[in-house]
């Protein structure tokens, strides 16, 4: 429930961003139009996400004859979850991690990288399988569209002024004009981060209910994020977020968590702890 209201207060702020920026560079126009043209690219990577993603991590579609126990895994899961079966993916990295993705639970696609079937237990690799059919089930990726759409609308407002087609009815100055062109899109960043380590809380204390053991999946997120610091992936920066630790990201203290798509993994082992001791109670 915490969880919750706290993304309800930061997609309010969100709004309330989009709201002022756009009413003071582009009127209800403008503001318009800019959500027009963001969110006519955000939903063309809706519908079409889990094959991007999945070009991006270079990751192959298995079948139960491919990879029958994997399959099997996701299979027992996703049926203690409520869940359709999703589509079952492996990528040929060596860093340990894993990712879900696609618009609903109907085209889900859940993919690990080969290099966590080596490194994790079978009961901590159900952690992390049950992580990723929690952000299905939560629905994470409508989410996320709506986050990207509305920062999108606020990165392309200042624009718009600078450049024609804003408010003509205010005489921008262009320095204002160029500070909201960086700091309108930093906040809007900012909230997106906030936004997505949430789900990410939510979606662990989701596998520890589906998976049943919450402290396998502390175990695993420990493992990972060790793997993630000694092993290098080659991925494109914009599916990285979309990972159970993000495999680009620094992890670092201080400002640098503003920015995070991911909360510490110390947090998120607190967290399944205290699921585990039952003094939290899972989603």
């Amino acid at each position: 429930m915490y969880n919750n209201v706290k993304v309800f207060a930061l997609m309010a702020g969100m709004t309330a961003l989009l709201a002022a920026i756009g009413t003071y560079f582009g009127g209800s126009g403008g503001m318009m139009s800019a959500l027009l043209f963001a969110g006519v690219m955000n939903v063309a990577m809706y519908f079409w996400s889990h094959k991007i993603v999945l070009k991006m991590y270079k990751a192959r579609i298995v079948t139960a004859e491919d990879a029958p126990d994997l399959y099997a895994m996701v299979d027992r899961l996703r049926q203690r979850a409520g869940l359709p079966m999703p589509t079952v993916a492996i990528a040929p990295h060596e860093q340990p991690n894993a990712f879900a993705t696609g618009r609903d639970p109907d085209h889900a696609v859940v993919c690990v990288t080969e290099g966590i079937m080596r490194l994790i237990t079978k009961e901590e690799l159900e952690g992390v399988i049950a992580h990723e059919l929690g952000h299905i089930r939560n629905r994470d990726m409508l989410l996320q569209t709506i986050t990207a759409t509305m920062a999108g609308a606020i990165s392309f407002l200042p624009r718009l002024a600078m450049f024609g087609g804003g408010n003509r009815d205010r005489n921008i100055h262009p320095a204002v004009a160029i500070g909201m062109m960086i700091l309108g899109p930093l906040a809007a960043m900012v909230i997106q981060a906030a936004i997505s380590r949430q789900r990410e809380f939510k979606a662990d204390a989701a596998g520890a209910e589906i998976c049943g053991r919450p402290l396998d999946l502390a175990s695993a997120l420990r493992k990972l994020e060790a793997g993630a610091r000694a092993i290098p992936m080659n991925v494109a920066p914009a599916a990285a977020p979309l990972a159970i630790i993000n495999p680009l990201a620094a992890h670092g203290g201080g400002m640098l968590k503003w920015f995070s798509t991911h909360p510490p993994t110390g947090e998120r082992v607190q967290q399944l702890e205290a699921i585990a001791a039952g003094t939290q109670v899972a989603a």
